[in-house]
């Protein structure tokens, strides 16, 4: 019996087979819980985390929203520390997740934010 989380494992490493992150253009991987979602520009060649963004964050729990609304600006908040980083262009990771509600709301605000997928 393949439970949802062994299948979205799955799922996972074979979007991760295609998808590398470079320094130039980081992978940018999205981790959904059911209260909270997590975001980090991922640099795979050196296996480093180079900036993080989280829905725990103290300006993002200041504003009161839905999930979709707070995963907006968490995309938004990954944005400018790409940005002040020197970074454009990123790989998008969805983690296994279909690409609707939150996750799509993070690259929306990304994008908004000046990132380019």
């Amino acid at each position: 019996m393949v439970t949802k989380s062994l299948r979205r494992e799955k799922i996972k490493f074979r979007v991760r087979k295609k998808i590398i992150g470079t320094a130039q253009r980081p992978r940018l991987s999205v981790f959904r819980s059911n209260t909270e979602i997590y975001v980090q520009l991922i640099d795979d060649d050196s296996a480093k985390t180079l900036a993080s963004a989280s829905s725990k964050d103290k300006d993002i729990v200041a504003q009161k929203g839905t999930k979709t609304e707070t995963s907006k600006l968490v995309g938004g908040a990954i944005a400018r520390k790409a940005t002040a980083l020197g970074l454009k262009d990123i790989v998008f990771d969805r983690g296994g997740y279909l690409y609707h509600g939150r996750v799509k709301a993070v690259a929306d605000g990304a994008r908004e934010g000046g990132l380019q997928f």
